[in-house]
């Protein structure tokens, strides 16, 4: 009896180490690289955009009027930087936006030109490119969006090439009064007319960047609709009609939201909580209802944060990138504020329920002091400007696309650059948003 008693406790041992080990693999934390530009490459690169052609895995950096094709490769890797802009969208940048379509490989870069935009698309990764229209009419003057995916099942053209693209082209801009959407039907080439999403009834501020999920519905993340509530707005019928989805209890700061789409069609919603917090909420039903919403910044005791940007893979797989500091208080006061920030990355792997969180910039802060979000009013701590972006490569690799504002004297010192050096930081090691590439790099 005293024999099989001690089997048992062994067993016991056994299996309680076996699962501790388990769950110790399964929470090791990601690790980032950090790949800084040569000299005369992205020096003035605030509100970049990054996207990944699947079919080349070449990486697309845009910001202001600049547009930057990277290779990675080796490993260790290494970063090679070319320049590749267009003529077509090198001479207005009131707001520079650049949106790859992954599995075709079709990247699109725009300049808000007042009430419409210059734009131009690249099949080539900008070896060439071809002259949009750039606007759907009417258009709004401020914070141009462009996102796509697979059309909804509602419309799905039959059209022939050149002039056909297998995937809808949206192009969105906030008014004063209203924001719109308009589709294309043929990649970008041109648009139909735009159809208001919400007006100032419903939603106020400026959204954040469209997204387009597998199965054609698209979002349009709004951080003041309602009571005060975050929203994903969305639209399953190819941008005819809109609907308002908001968080519940939900309170933002001044970041614009960003919502990623896994490929199963679940919905991240991360934003700059009204605490200054990171937040993410989970819907599986297109934004109707909300669940697992978290605080993804309390394993490292965020307080401020900055720019949230998601990107979602596997249903259940999704990351929160986000500019963060330790440091509590008023995150904008110019004068008094001392927080310094790093780039963060938060991961799940079981859809929302548990998070890890990462320093993917330990040893070089992005800034130190203030980060203004007030627009065109704010001084020189405005040098990061609006946004940062995050994307996914093909094996699963988070990549985000950053501004650097401490660089020099300042990464080791206590007074700011206020640079906006473009920076792009790719996981190096740890699992990815794709389950299948799990322990491939």
């Amino acid at each position: 009896m005293h024999k099989n008693r001690r089997s048992s406790r062994r067993l016991l041992l056994f299996v309680l180490l076996f699962a501790a080990t388990s769950v110790f693999a399964q929470t090791t934390a990601p690790t980032y690289q950090n790949f800084v530009p040569p000299a005369g490459f992205a020096t003035n690169a605030g509100e970049p955009s990054i996207g990944v052609n699947w079919n080349t895995g070449k990486v697309l950096f845009g910001a202001i009027l600049e547009t930057d094709r990277v290779t990675i490769s080796g490993n260790p890797a290494t970063a090679t930087w070319e320049k590749v802009s267009s003529t077509n969208t090198s001479i207005v940048s009131l707001d520079p936006i650049l949106f790859t379509d992954s599995t075709t490989g079709r990247t699109l870069v725009s300049q808000l030109a007042g009430a419409c935009s210059l734009s131009a698309f690249t099949d080539n990764d900008g070896t060439s490119y071809t002259s949009s229209t750039g606007c759907g009419v009417p258009a709004g003057i401020d914070h141009q969006t462009i996102g796509g995916g697979p059309f909804a099942a509602s419309l799905i053209p039959q059209l022939p090439p050149p002039v056909g693209y297998q995937h809808a082209i949206y192009y969105c801009s906030q008014d004063v009064i209203d924001a719109s959407c308009a589709i294309s039907l043929n990649g970008g080439l041109s648009y139909g007319p735009a159809i208001p999403i919400y007006s100032l009834l419903d939603c106020g501020g400026l959204h954040g960047h469209i997204k387009v999920g597998p199965d054609g519905a698209a979002y349009v993340p709004n951080k003041n609709c309602g009571n005060s509530n975050v929203a994903a707005v969305s639209s399953r019928d190819n941008g005819t009609t809109w609907t308002i989805h908001a968080v519940p209890g939900s309170t933002s700061g001044d970041s614009d939201p960003s919502v990623g789409i896994a490929t199963d069609n679940t919905v991240y919603l991360g934003w700059h909580g009204g605490n200054g917090h990171p937040m993410v909420a989970v819907s599986h039903d297109h934004g109707a209802t909300w669940t697992n919403i978290s605080d993804v910044g309390t394993a490292l005791g965020i307080q401020n944060v900055a720019f949230p940007a998601m990107v979602a893979g596997d249903g259940n797989r999704a990351a929160l990138a986000f500019l963060g500091t330790p440091t509590g208080g008023n995150a904008q006061d110019t004068a008094n504020f001392k927080g310094v920030w790093h780039l963060y990355i938060a991961h799940t792997y079981d859809g929302g329920a548990t998070w890890t969180l990462v320093d993917a910039t330990p040893n070089d802060p992005v800034q130190r002091g203030s980060i203004c979000l007030g627009g065109t009013t704010c001084g020189n701590d405005r040098n990061l400007l609006d946004f940062i972006d995050v994307t996914v490569d093909k094996q699963g690799r988070v990549l985000v696309g950053y501004a650097d504002g401490c660089i020099g004297a300042c990464v080791t010192g206590t007074t700011n650059s206020f640079t906006a050096l473009g920076t792009i930081a790719r996981q190096a090691t740890g699992k990815g948003l794709f389950a299948a590439f799990d322990g491939t790099f």
